[in-house]
């Protein structure tokens, strides 16, 4: 009795440091708990600890426990679907994908274990499925914000233009202010040919987050596409004052520099652009935008062999 009097303690004062975000503290308190009698077979401790390591980034000793939950108490769906994500971050992706079934085996309207089994197929291409547990998400929680986003992106993807617009607008009924969903409603327009409402929601998603850096350059190419160079170059450069460090925000801007006859402006943003990503270097020597600066010596000493 007192020893189950002190595990149950022991796991009180551990949920109050977690709740205060004293994690070190919380710890302590479950290992307390842990190393009792019997405490290596508390469902409830298991859960809470296993969680913990994982937040602590300690991801092998997160896995050990929650696989040790599995064991004791293999009905508990919570428990796989917490050793799924744990396997997931170590990268032992076809093991979550197991443990992700297993939960939703176990129950059937878990929809966090639809969601995530979902954006591990999303990841792999596998769209088909990814499609299946994203609408079982959607079916068993209506208000699932990112796997409306999610959803709408694969269909946008596809090419099905009309169901993507659909479900990234009922995304946005949830949460309007979202930069990434006015980001992705941008594109969908875009790819649907109304020009005006994209730039309407590349601006919104700007506004909601100016740090995100393709919203300035596809808002940008859309200009650039127009032949408005000189507004593309000043929307290119709001991007780059809140990103300082993303290569393709230089290298359009240099190619809208070039293209209005800037030389040593479009060389500058060249030279900067292919510092932060070599890759764009054998890009670039194809790319018809830059051709007029390819006469300057300054462009041959660097980037002529």
């Amino acid at each position: 009795m007192e020893k189950s009097y002190m595990l149950n303690n022991y796991k009180i004062i551990g949920n109050q440091f977690r709740e205060k975000n004293q994690l070190d503290k919380a710890l302590k308190y479950y290992l307390k708990g842990y190393n009792l009698y019997g405490g290596e077979n508390d469902p409830e401790l298991l859960l809470e600890l296993g969680l913990l390591f994982g937040e602590i980034g300690d991801l092998a000793q997160s896995e050990k426990i929650l696989k040790r939950l599995t064991e004791i108490d293999p009905q508990n769906p919570s428990g796989y679907y917490s050793l799924a994500i744990t396997l997931e971050e170590i990268g032992e992706i076809h093991r979550a994908i197991e443990s992700y079934k297993k939960a939703i085996e176990l129950d059937p309207k878990y929809y966090h274990a639809h969601f995530f089994l979902a954006n591990i197929y999303d990841e792999l291409g596998d769209k088909e499925k990814a499609i299946i547990h994203y609408k079982k998400t959607i079916e068993i929680e209506e208000n699932y914000f990112w796997a409306y986003v999610n959803l709408g992106s694969i269909y946008e993807e596809l090419g099905d233009y009309q169901q993507a617009l659909e479900l990234t607008e009922k995304a946005l009924k949830i949460d309007g202010t979202n930069y990434k969903a006015l980001f992705n409603l941008g594109v969908i327009h875009k790819k649907l040919g109304n020009i005006e409402k994209a730039k309407e929601y590349y601006l919104r998603s700007i506004e909601e987050n100016p740090y995100y850096p393709y919203s300035y350059f596809n808002l940008a190419h859309i200009y650039g596409e127009g032949g408005d160079y000189l507004t593309g170059i000043k929307l290119l450069s709001e991007g780059i004052k809140k990103n300082k460090d993303i290569a393709v925000l230089y290298y359009n801007r240099s190619c809208y520099y070039a293209l209005i006859g800037k030389k040593e402006n479009a060389l500058r943003d060249l030279i900067t652009a292919t510092r932060l990503d070599e890759k764009l270097i054998s890009y670039m020597k194809k790319d018809k935008e830059l051709d007029s600066i390819r006469d300057m010596k300054a462009y041959k000493l660097l980037f002529e062999e």
